[in-house]
């Protein structure tokens, strides 16, 4: 699973808010089911940021959500976050050189029930 939290930031509130996001990262990295993060920046407007993480599952990134450290330095920074959709499931992928690999949604073929 993918989480992208994309941010408009201002020139000059960009040093708080990188060392605010690196709290956020560093807290996110110590909680279980946690894959990998990273912090960008648009190489076309330095406005934007995004902080990409990967996670096990969807369960795995709710509950990281509710870590005492994720809520502390998380939270807030992610509160801040452009209203849209952020979590995505991986349907496809393909590493170097191999074939792509298929994967069935976890989501539900009824989700009003």
């Amino acid at each position: 699973m993918l989480v992208l939290n994309r941010f408009t930031v201002p020139t000059e509130t960009q040093d708080g808010f990188r060392d605010q996001a690196h709290a956020a990262l560093a807290a996110l990295a110590r909680t279980p089911g946690y894959r990998s993060g990273r912090l960008t920046r648009a190489i076309e407007d330095p406005a934007g940021w995004i902080l990409v993480t990967e996670w096990e599952s969807v369960g795995a990134y709710r509950r990281a959500l509710g870590a005492f450290d994720v809520k502390v330095h998380a939270t807030p920074l992610l509160a801040l976050s452009l209203d849209e959709p952020s979590a995505f499931e991986t349907l496809a992928s393909a590493e170097p050189g191999a074939d792509v690999v298929v994967t069935a949604s976890d989501r539900a073929a009824e989700p009003w029930r």
